[in-house]
Order: C-alpha cells, then sequence, then structure tokens
C-alpha cells in the first residue's frame, strides 16, 4: 500500500515522477505478457486499468489492440503519463495467462512495491511452457481419431498418427526459428503433407485426402478465432477485425502447404 499513497500524493520532484514511470512501465509489462500468451483485449484493458488504480492512479486511458498497448495515466495532482509498448510475439498459452491473473488480483488486493514487481514479472518471463509428455501422445491421438470420423479407415487412422507426430516435430522444433507464424504453419503443413504421401506409397495408408484432414484440424486457429469473434461482440472491432484476419490467413497457409504437396505429389 505504501507504492499506492506515494503516487497518490502526486508528483514531488524527479524522484516522484521516476517511481510513477517505473510503475506504469511494470503495469505495461503485465499488460504484454498477457497479450503475447493469447488472452483477449478486453482482458488486457481491464487488467491495467485495474492496476493503475491499484497504484493510486486517479485515471487511466487504456486502448489496446493484438499488437499494441497505449496507457495515459494521471496522477492525484493533474499530471499525467503516457506510455506505449509494442508485441512482435504472439502465441497461445492460457496457462501463463492463468498466472497473470492471479498476480493482477493479488496487487489489485495488496499492492507490492515497483522492484518486487519487477521481480515477480521477471519471474513470469523466465517461466516456460512446461513440456508435457503427453503432448505428442495428444496429436497422434487426436489425428487418428479425426481421420476416421471424417470417413477413413483404420489404415488411414493409423497413418494419420504417424503424420501427426510429424506435424508435432515440426511445430516443435520450428518454433525456435523465430519464423513468422504464417510462413511456420505452411512449412510445417508442407512437410507434414509429404510424409502423408509417403505413408500412402508405403502401403501404410489408403485415403491421402482422409488423413490430411486428421491433420489439418489440429492447426486450425480455433481459439484466435473464437477470440476476434468475441472482441467484436464486446466492442472491440479493430482488434476482432486484426485477429480475424491473422487466422483465416493462417487457415489459408494451412491450405497452401498440404496443397501444393498435393499438387506436386500428383505431377510427379
Amino acid at each position: 500500500m505504501e507504492e499506492a499513497n506515494t503516487l497518490q500524493e502526486g508528483s514531488q520532484g524527479g524522484n516522484s515522477s521516476w517511481e510513477s514511470e517505473c510503475c506504469l512501465s511494470a503495469i505495461l509489462d503485465l499488460g504484454e505478457l498477457l497479450l503475447m500468451h493469447g488472452a483477449e483485449v478486453c482482458r488486457v484493458e481491464d487488467t491495467v486499468t485495474r492496476l493503475c488504480a491499484a497504484y493510486g492512479f486517479v485515471r487511466s486511458d487504456v486502448f489496446s489492440i493484438t499488437s499494441s498497448i497505449i496507457v495515459t495515466a494521471f496522477r492525484a495532482d493533474g499530471s499525467g503519463l503516457t506510455q506505449t509498448r509494442r508485441i512482435k510475439e504472439r502465441g497461445t498459452d492460457l496457462g501463463k495467462v492463468a498466472q497473470i491473473n492471479a498476480l493482477s488480483r493479488k496487487i489489485c488486493a495488496e499492492p507490492l512495491p515497483v522492484q518486487e514487481l519487477n521481480r515477480e514479472i521477471a519471474c513470469l518471463r523466465e517461466r516456460k511452457k512446461a513440456l508435457s509428455v503427453l503432448e505428442p501422445w495428444m496429436y497422434l491421438l487426436i489425428s487418428a481419431s479425426l481421420s476416421i470420423f471424417f470417413g477413413g479407415n483404420w489404415q488411414d487412422g493409423l497413418a494419420a498418427a504417424l503424420s501427426g507426430l510429424v506435424l508435432y516435430g515440426m511445430i516443435y522444433w520450428s518454433s525456435f526459428l523465430k519464423l513468422n507464424s504464417i510462413v511456420q504453419n505452411m512449412i510445417c503443413c508442407a512437410v507434414t503433407g509429404v510424409a502423408v504421401l509417403l505413408l500412402v506409397r508405403l502401403g501404410l495408408g489408403v485415403h491421402a485426402d482422409k488423413i490430411m484432414i486428421g491433420n489439418i484440424m489440429l492447426v486450425i486457429p480455433g481459439i484466435q478465432l473464437t477470440n476476434s469473434l468475441r472482441d467484436m461482440i464486446n466492442g472491440d472491432m479493430i482488434s476482432g477485425l486484426l485477429n480475424m484476419c491473422e487466422a483465416l490467413l493462417k487457415a489459408v497457409a494451412v491450405a497452401m502447404g498440404f496443397a501444393a504437396v498435393v499438387i506436386l505429389g500428383g505431377a510427379l
């Protein structure tokens, strides 16, 4: 609570102004982490607004889209601070979003000193997504199940399971290259498509199209599309349209990756 009281007293020389700047920067760090790991825009704006209030800012105007956050916060003496943050990397890690939400609620109940808040944020940044041993098995099971569901036989299911593992491996290893997500999707799907055609020619699968359907369903950006619709329903039209355009481009990239392999495979 000391930090909030310091801000409420207003600016008392350069030191207080510097503390306010550091506080707002830390709040933006949390908003940035939320956007980077798949939180919807309305959640980011609401979290940043509540954190500003918890640290004694009497008013805060927050504007966020999928790639940027702009915050103007006013202190008790009427002076204002404006900071922006550019978001260059985005993915989906709902576990990390839940951790950030828990920290935000803790801060709103009892604000931490800025130094301690920065330490908590640093811990969140360093905490890597746990690599679950179940994840490749889920790719295997889902690919096989969907391939059979959409009309394939048991051989197609087996081939889809194996190509699903190829898809998982490509997504995992290509993530270290820091490629654009659209390009990454296209490359991963193209390699998976090659694996599917090879499995069919080896006799492990029968219907290449049924096998590919099982793989395609794994990389359709369903969460992102859902978030875009939610943003638009909440009135965040710009963010909703940006998210929808990106989701559609990713879906097109998935289709192009598999289609290019099918076309080239038929020509060879």
